[in-house]
């Protein structure tokens, strides 16, 4: 079977831009079209690849096309590059966690602009969780936690993040002092990043060897998960290159000392034998290199 050029170019729109509407206009086309190029992508196939929703997902056997659209886009743009010699942009989904975006990974992405021309489109994603992206053809490249190829992925080692415990001095004077830190782990609130963040959790027990579920604040953003610590709403993991200044200051301490979570990093992409990947790959290290701990760093 094959299959047709525009229709898969369309389909991957769909599902990027999140709406047959809004991949008309990224397409410059009519929705009715964007309709009709995706019911005729569905009939060939005999199957639904897009759930029509807000925003728009791919099915299961959606997934699987979208893994085979974004390696002929990605392909099929860089071939006619060689041809023509004129390189037109080339969008790059990638998944990343919040924690590198706000420290060591938007370098890597600087570094590849100066060399080629691609748009990135990012999607934020707990590093225990990107890999998932991977699976379901989303992206063509993430950094994750788990060091397991996904099918038709390699892996590269990046280096680790380290987080401390920490709180205002207020705080650990209000919820921490004058008991023993295993007891009083269980009542002092924390702040979370969102349902998938269990760093606090893994802290909580590092230091009791016990399951405790203190109340907890959810915040989905860095900027102001921090300043929820440095305003006394709970205690959390705070990555070291944000943590050390506060601590050095005396505006944080640290709830449990000389106590960390550190989380390996790696970064996974699609076996592909493409210029453009190839020299992300390569950026990617470069920034990991400056920005994390590595096995040798401790």
């Amino acid at each position: 079977m094959q299959f047709d050029s525009v229709q898969l170019e369309t389909f991957v729109a769909v599902l990027d831009e999140g709406s047959f509407d809004a991949a008309a206009r990224r397409l410059r086309v009519t929705p009715s079209a964007v309709s009709q190029r995706i019911k005729a992508l569905e009939s060939r196939l005999g199957q639904v690849v897009v759930m029509r929703g807000k925003p728009a997902r791919a099915t299961a056997a959606g997934a699987a096309l979208l893994r085979l659209a974004r390696q002929v886009s990605l392909l099929e743009l860089e071939a006619i590059a060689a041809v023509r010699g004129t390189v037109d942009a080339q969008r790059i989904p990638i998944a990343v966690n919040a924690d590198s975006l706000n420290n060591w990974f938007l370098p890597a992405m600087l570094d590849l602009s100066r060399t080629h021309h691609a748009r990135f489109l990012v999607h934020q994603e707990d590093e225990e969780h990107s890999a998932e992206y991977l699976r379901n053809g989303t992206v063509l490249a993430a950094v994750t936690a788990d060091p397991r190829p996904v099918q038709g992925c390699r892996v590269v080692p990046l280096g680790k993040m380290r987080y401390l415990p920490l709180a205002t001095p207020e705080y650990a004077e209000r919820w921490l002092a004058g008991k023993p830190l295993s007891e009083a782990l269980a009542e002092a609130p924390i702040v979370t990043f969102n349902e998938k963040d269990v760093l606090q959790h893994r802290l909580i027990r590092k230091v009791t060897r016990r399951r405790l579920d203190p109340p907890s604040h959810a915040i989905p953003a860095s900027a102001p998960f921090h300043e929820a610590v440095r305003i006394g709403l709970g205690w959390g993991m705070i990555e070291d290159q944000v943590a050390d200044p506060e601590l050095a200051a005396g505006r944080l301490v640290e709830v449990a000392p000389g106590k960390y979570v550190d989380v390996p990093l790696y970064w996974q992409h699609w076996k592909l034998e493409s210029g453009i990947l190839d020299a992300l790959t390569a950026a990617v290290l470069r920034a990991a290199e400056a920005g994390l701990r590595t096995t040798t760093r401790k």
